[in-house]
């Protein structure tokens, strides 16, 4: 018998950032989907961290714009007046709170390289969060934000 060696290879093709990268980022092992662009939608990439209590998420999108300034403009509206600008992370980058739906805490990042528009998204359904506390989860956007900005680049 010939043993041969086994093929690895990552389940999640997230061409912005990897599986073990967000697994350290969320605090545990994280499972990833990816939906490639499509007519009009942005390309998503959303890892998840499940939980006994509750679940951790990243999620990324990306889309390339005619006029991603603007573009950039739609998208920030959401963060409304407390977006805060996010320095040395692409052009034009904003970091506010993302609590759509008021029953998870986390915080987004917005914004672009050349033409090319992101949003990421780190969020936590787990209250009192010992992982992803407050600032926890500003230090840690601002990292995938890093990593996800210069591979855009």
């Amino acid at each position: 018998m010939i043993g041969l060696p086994a093929l690895c290879q990552a389940t999640n093709n997230c061409a912005w950032i990897n599986e073990a990268t967000v697994s350290g980022l969320l605090g545990g092992e994280a499972v990833g989907a990816v939906t490639e662009a499509a007519a009009g939608q942005p390309a998503v990439c959303t890892f998840s961290q499940q939980g006994d209590k509750g679940k951790r998420t990243l999620r990324v999108t990306v889309e390339i714009a005619v006029d991603s300034h603007a573009r950039l403009g739609a998208i920030a509206q959401a963060c409304g007046a407390d977006a805060v600008p996010l320095r040395a992370i692409g052009n034009e980058a904003l970091i506010c709170v993302a609590d759509e739906d008021k029953k998870r805490m986390g915080e987004r990042v917005v914004g672009r390289v050349r033409d090319q528009v992101f949003t990421i998204t780190i969020s936590t359904s787990l209250k009192n969060d010992p992982v992803l506390t407050s600032d926890a989860l500003k230090s840690r956007i601002y990292t995938a934000a890093e990593q996800i900005s210069g591979n855009l680049f």
